[in-house]
């Protein structure tokens, strides 16, 4: 063990997991700040089974349960972290946004609050995820509201489920450039279709966050948070260029409160 292994093994480590609509989201935390991320399938409803950690960036403290912080937005699958020792599961009322409804998704809470700390308030938070979410708040941290429609994936997924002869169009094969507006093929024209439409509503909603609260920050997240700032820039450099993309706002927001950051 080299004595950068040393100190990390002896340094106040804990994780944190996000249990998503189609993933788990880790982070590893060392002495509060983030130190490592990475995703792993959903645990069976049977039970927790060994937890794929990738051991070449974990710290050999943890050999034994280290805390675990979670958040979820599956049910199912927080109960089954239930019997995980050393566990915090954060809920909505302790995000300390004001003015929340009680099925805002505890996600997007954490999301927000997450960009607000690091950027300021007012903050409005785009994840484009297996959901495209808006989420924003004011000055005062109370949050205004918000949107929530399919993602990219999401809906050429469902163009292939609910349909006789429509392709599948997989989201990791597509290219991030645009693709032409009116296609000569029919997987190009699904890609027009659904990539077009969800980039004007983007800017839509962007361009009228900025009339409410002209010096607002707004920041994009999430899996497909590349490919549709790629498709922003060549549509609207503009508003592209004025937007903070940041992969880990949860983990942000849970460390906030971990910390008793307020």
């Amino acid at each position: 063990m080299n004595l950068d292994d040393e100190q990390r093994n002896t340094e106040n480590v804990w994780l944190a997991l996000m249990v998503g609509n189609s993933r788990l989201h880790w982070a590893l935390f060392i002495n509060d700040s983030l130190d490592a991320t990475w995703n792993t399938e959903h645990q069976p409803e049977s039970g927790i089974q060994q937890i794929d950690f990738p051991r070449a960036i974990l710290p050999p403290s943890l050999s034994s349960p280290s805390p675990l912080l979670l958040a979820s937005v599956v049910p199912s699958q927080t109960k089954i972290w239930q019997t995980y020792p050393h566990l915090r599961v954060i809920t909505l009322d302790q995000v300390p946004l004001l003015n929340t409804y009680p099925t805002l998704g505890i996600d997007r809470a954490l999301a927000l609050w997450g960009a607000g700390k690091q950027w300021g308030f007012p903050m409005l938070v785009i994840d484009a995820g297996t959901a495209l979410t808006f989420t924003g708040a004011d000055a005062n941290r109370s949050l205004v509201g918000g949107a929530i429609l399919p993602g990219l994936g999401l809906q050429f997924a469902t163009l292939n489920q609910k349909t006789g002869q429509l392709p599948q169009v997989e989201t990791r094969l597509i290219a991030p450039l645009l693709p032409p507006r009116f296609a000569l093929n029919t997987s190009q024209a699904i890609e027009s279709g659904v990539i077009y439409t969800l980039v004007a509503g983007i800017k839509d909603f962007i361009v009228e966050w900025w009339r409410l609260f002209p010096e607002s920050n707004i920041t994009i997240t999430g899996g497909d948070r590349l490919l549709l700032v790629n498709y922003l820039e060549a549509q609207f450099p503009a508003i592209a260029k004025r937007l903070y993309v940041e992969p880990n706002l949860i983990f942000w927001g849970m460390q906030k409160i971990m910390m008793g950051n307020n």
